[in-house]
């Protein structure tokens, strides 16, 4: 699975990408998200490569633990993180830069495989997560309105 969304947000990167990058909002704008805490921080503490996150989510009707290492860190423009604990492999990219005209060209990239565990949903996650990526967007725009 290889899937992303982009949206333009009318407000600056470095607005949207506080936000976006704060690991406490998570639960406010990322569909399914219930609960995320800061387990491990990075070397220099706090926030940043080699830091984890802990979320637990609700998906396809089941709660689900995972965990997610910072690789790349380079605000305001860049935050990629790949899980290291969970159910399925994935690797998120989020991506903020400055949109012709102005405001944030926000876009969020999942890529990973959860054929192991929703064989049957196969055909159907990949839109699944799209419209659910799309969703996220929607609701960053409007948290940082």
């Amino acid at each position: 699975m290889d899937v992303s969304a982009s949206r333009v947000i009318p407000r600056p990167p470095e607005v949207v990408a506080r936000y976006a990058m704060d690991w406490r909002h998570d639960h406010e704008w990322t569909q399914g998200i219930k609960r995320a805490e800061l387990s491990t921080p990075a070397a220099g503490g706090g926030f940043g490569v080699g830091a984890e996150v802990t979320r637990t989510a609700h998906f396809l009707g089941k709660k689900i633990d995972y965990v997610l290492r910072v690789m790349a860190h380079d605000p305001p423009t860049l935050l990629e993180m790949k899980s290291v604990a969970g159910p399925f492999p994935m690797h998120v990219t989020y991506r903020f830069d400055t949109a012709p005209g102005g405001g944030t060209s926000a876009s969020i990239r999942i890529r990973g495989d959860a054929s192991r565990h929703y064989r049957l949903f196969g055909p159907l996650m990949a839109r699944f997560v799209r419209a659910n990526i799309r969703k996220d967007l929607r609701d960053l725009a409007r948290h940082v309105d």
